[in-house]
């Protein structure tokens, strides 16, 4: 069988080979990266109690570097909520229910989320250097946590199986941190296409876990901020207005 290809992004192109995914980067993505992911995939692997294709293989696909993981054979979430609008308030809570899970275990081997955040803000020249220090010192007084956050936690990244079983993928930006600043990512990711799922997102997580929204609310800025370091055309409107002032009322 030959490796059919079932997804492309601006960095990489995703092949099915029967039980196996390739993920292929493209040449300019550095050798060391592509290592640092597979590191970062097989230690979530190895937390246990989270559904994860296992890395497989780091290689060479085309003369490009690759990893291999399983491949896990289902839909996105996302399509599933695209193609059953009826059923987002189901889809939501269980969206909410399996990011608790996640943010419930601990990796320890991990980066710290707050390191990651301060050296992606302080690389951010646009910003300035004013607020560049008033984002580091919001950040510095921010609750130190050591929960697992999956950094890109979107209904994309999740696979439900024909069974409704969940697996998470794409762990690339893994880190150990505070769950209200990887709810704060994922409901800036809502927003790029939905307000009303962001809301709802947010809303559940508060409710479940007990969570003040204003708490979640005050890590949008920082965590809007760093992702400017991505340099993201389709994200850079919706995050500058989050790294202004805000004004939650």
């Amino acid at each position: 069988m030959a490796a059919e290809l079932i997804a492309t992004t601006a960095t990489k192109k995703v092949f099915h080979d029967g039980e196996k995914a390739i993920k292929v980067f493209n040449a300019e993505v550095p050798k060391a990266e592509v290592l640092n992911e597979a590191l970062i995939s097989a230690r979530v692997e190895e937390v246990g109690g989270i559904n994860v294709p296992r890395v497989l293989e780091v290689g060479v696909f085309d003369n490009q570097w690759s990893i291999t993981f399983d491949f896990i054979e289902g839909k996105t979430l996302q399509q599933l909520m695209d193609e059953n609008p009826e059923k987002l308030p189901e889809y939501m809570e269980q969206m909410v229910n399996l990011h608790l899970n996640v943010m419930s275990k601990h990796c320890p081997h991990l980066n710290k989320l707050k390191d990651k955040i301060s050296k992606q803000i302080q690389d951010i020249e646009e910003l300035g250097d004013v607020t560049r220090y008033d984002m580091r010192t919001q950040l510095d007084s921010m609750p130190k946590h050591t929960k697992l956050c999956h950094g890109d936690f979107n209904p994309s990244n999740i696979i439900v199986k024909s069974d409704g079983t969940m697996y998470v993928l794409d762990w690339v930006h893994a880190t150990q941190g505070n769950a209200s600043a990887d709810v704060a990512r994922t409901y800036l990711l809502f927003c790029l296409q939905d307000q009303t799922k962001a809301d709802m997102y947010m809303n559940l997580f508060c409710k479940k876990t007990g969570t003040a929204k204003k708490y979640v609310q005050s890590w949008l800025p920082i965590v809007a901020a760093a992702q400017l370091s991505k340099k993201r055309p389709e994200e850079a409107e919706l995050l500058n207005k989050w790294a202004g002032v805000c004004d939650y009322q």
